[in-house]
């Protein structure tokens, strides 16, 4: 169950990252209250995950999750720039990710 929970909160923090561009500096009202209920839900999934999984493993599959999603969607809805060497380093991210859930204990 935990690592559900870790998936949820990665989305959550992607959910929350995207909202804070909307909310342009909390200056409008319902992307500032999603920001910050998705802020919420992703830190209480995160402590329930790390209640069993390693907070390292947990931590930096949390922020990767968080990374990989905000930067796919800053390039899909901002139309933020994408190259060859900005898929790479996603691949690497995701590797990570994948490294990490297959060797944590």
């Amino acid at each position: 169950m935990a690592w559900i929970y870790l998936i949820i909160a990665g989305i959550f923090e992607v959910v929350w990252a995207m909202a804070l561009k909307y909310s342009h500096g909390f200056t409008k009202l319902y992307p500032s209250l999603i920001t910050l209920g998705g802020m919420a839900i992703s830190f209480y999934l995160l402590s329930l995950a790390t209640k069993t999984l390693p907070m390292g493993t947990a931590y930096a599959i949390w922020t990767g999750i968080g990374a990989l999603g905000a930067v796919v969607l800053g390039i899909i809805l901002f139309n933020e720039p994408v190259n060859l060497l900005r898929i790479v380093f996603l691949c690497f991210i995701l590797v990570g990710i994948l490294g990490l859930k297959f060797t944590a204990a």
